[in-house]
C-alpha cells in the first residue's frame, strides 16, 4: 500500500531539523526499498524548509503512522502537522525514475484537498514533468480525499494547472526538491 506524509515545519523549527538532520535521514535509510519519493518543501524564498514529503510503500495504515510518527523530527516537536494518506502511484514509478534528473527546472509540490467524486484520476496527457501524481484515498482507499503531486514546472501557477481548480476545497503550492543526503 502507498502512502503519502507530509510533515509540515512548526514555526521557528529550523535550528531543531538542522540539529536532527543526520537522524533524519538516518530513520529514512531505514526505508530507502519502500521509498516512492522524498523532499524537503521550502517557503517563497526557497532557502528557508517548511515541511517534508514522503511517499512510501508499507504494508497497511497502521505501519504508515508508525512511519510518520516515530520520525525522529516528529518525535522532537519541530513539525506543527502531519498529513498522512493512502496515495496510489499513478505512474507506476520512483523519483529516481523521473527521467528529468534531478536538477533541472523548478520542482514543487501540488497538493489538492478534496470531497465527493474523484477528480484528476486520469494522468494529464503531458507527462513528463510529472516526477509523482497520484489521489489522496481513505485508509480503506474507497473515499478520494484528494490529489498529490510532485512536478517540474516553470512556476507555481503552471504547477497549479495540473489540477481541476474547481474540484478542490483548496490548492497547494510548494517549492519542492528531490530529498536525501547531499
Amino acid at each position: 500500500m502507498e502512502f503519502f506524509c507530509y510533515h509540515r515545519d512548526r514555526t521557528g523549527s529550523l535550528a531543531l531539523r538542522e540539529e536532527l538532520v543526520e537522524e533524519h535521514w538516518s530513520y529514512m535509510d531505514r526505508y530507502a526499498k519502500e521509498l516512492i519519493a522524498r523532499g524537503p518543501t521550502f517557503a517563497d524564498d526557497g532557502e528557508t524548509p517548511t515541511g517534508s514529503v514522503h511517499i512510501v510503500d508499507l504494508p497497511d495504515p497502521a505501519a504508515a503512522r508508525a512511519f510518520a510518527f516515530d520520525e525522529p523530527n516528529y518525535q522532537a516537536g519541530a513539525y506543527r502537522d502531519v498529513l498522512l494518506r493512502r496515495w496510489r502511484n499513478m505512474l507506476g514509478r520512483t523519483m529516481w525514475d523521473f527521467p528529468g534528473g534531478r536538477t533541472d527546472g523548478n520542482r514543487y509540490l501540488v497538493l489538492g484537498l478534496g470531497e465527493g467524486p474523484a477528480a484528476d484520476l486520469a494522468l494529464p496527457l503531458d507527462r513528463d514533468d510529472l516526477v509523482a501524481y497520484g489521489p489522496l484515498l481513505s485508509d480503506d482507499g474507497d473515499a478520494w480525499l484528494g490529489t498529490a503531486v510532485l512536478l517540474r514546472a516553470p512556476d507555481p501557477d503552471t504547477a497549479r494547472g495540473v489540477l481541476t481548480a474547481d474540484r478542490y476545497a483548496d490548492i497547494e503550492v510548494h517549492d519542492w526538491e528531490f530529498g536525501g543526503r547531499r
